[in-house]
């Protein structure tokens, strides 16, 4: 694990990681042959979110962060480029209907693999492994871990098991409440409607980076959080595809450079340990 600098500004990151996609180099945009798909005038279109600082978060007219340089790595190791990606904003609700209906090729949203998940679409990976935290107001002193939320009242977004793996599985009584995405939850807990937010912890940390005097994450991180690449169901040759390209892209070194142009200048530990890519079913 890597700890990476200090700062309170994310922007600049997320805008260097759209540089480099917006080029279509063959360091983040992957390795693949582009002249067959752009021969036959192909897209893929891939879900991704809009409103995560570092992984996914919609700039002018398209999507940066980690999530959206992953994508693009794939994308081009299966032989689009950059170009030839059409984006989709997948709220965290939303992931299973879009794979389902056909409305995207894949999901690469922070979108973790669960059994539950796995009976209604494939998954390829993990690409990353994150793990689970808090975040509270900048003056809030008292929480310090999940133990400290029994009787708050705690926001989760709608579509995500972060609060009920605190509530069901630990058993902590606090009062959930959902909101649309995690954007609304930072709402909330500006207001002072909940007392917390839990989600994965990377995407607390770019919401703590960019609004460093108002928001403060525990960094008290527990459980496990497969970051999948979410594919309609009965996919096992995509999925494979896809599991190569991961391998790949953590093997040349591309992965840790977008994990460290996202959050270098963050002071979230970012992980660097390769991990164990998942049998496709």
């Amino acid at each position: 694990m890597r700890v990476g600098r200090i700062s309170s500004i994310l922007g600049g990151a997320a805008a260097l990681s759209f540089a480099l996609t917006a080029c279509g180099t063959a360091d983040v945009g992957g390795g693949g042959d582009e002249g067959e798909s752009e021969g036959g005038g192909e897209t893929i279109t891939i879900g991704v979110k809009y409103d995560q600082p570092g992984l996914g978060l919609l700039e002018g007219d398209a999507p940066v962060g980690f999530d959206v340089d992953v994508a693009t790595y794939i994308a081009g190791e299966l032989g689009y480029s950059p170009e030839q990606i059409n984006w989709e904003e997948a709220a965290s609700a939303n992931r299973e209907s879009f794979l389902q209906q056909g409305t995207v090729d894949m999901v690469i949203a922070t979108y973790s693999i669960t059994d539950e998940r796995r009976d209604v679409v494939d998954f390829a990976g993990p690409y990353y492994v994150a793990q689970q935290d808090i975040l509270v107001a900048a003056d809030n002193t008292e929480i310090e871990g999940p133990e400290d939320l029994e009787g708050q009242v705690l926001c989760s977004a709608s579509g995500s098991r972060s609060a009920n793996n605190i509530v069901d599985d630990m058993g902590i009584d606090a009062e959930l409440r959902e909101a649309g995405n995690y954007s609304e939850c930072l709402e909330l807990l500006g207001n002072g409607t909940v007392d917390a937010v839990t989600t994965d912890n990377t995407i607390l940390a770019g919401f703590a980076a960019q609004n460093p005097d108002t928001y403060r994450m525990v960094n008290n991180p527990f459980g496990e959080e497969k970051y999948g690449v979410g594919l309609p169901a009965g996919s096992t040759e995509r999925c494979e595809e896809v599991n190569a390209a991961i391998t790949k892209m953590w093997e040349e070194g591309a992965t840790t450079d977008a994990l460290e142009t996202a959050f270098g200048a963050t002071d979230f530990a970012f992980e660097e340990e390769v991990p164990a890519i998942e049998d496709c079913a």
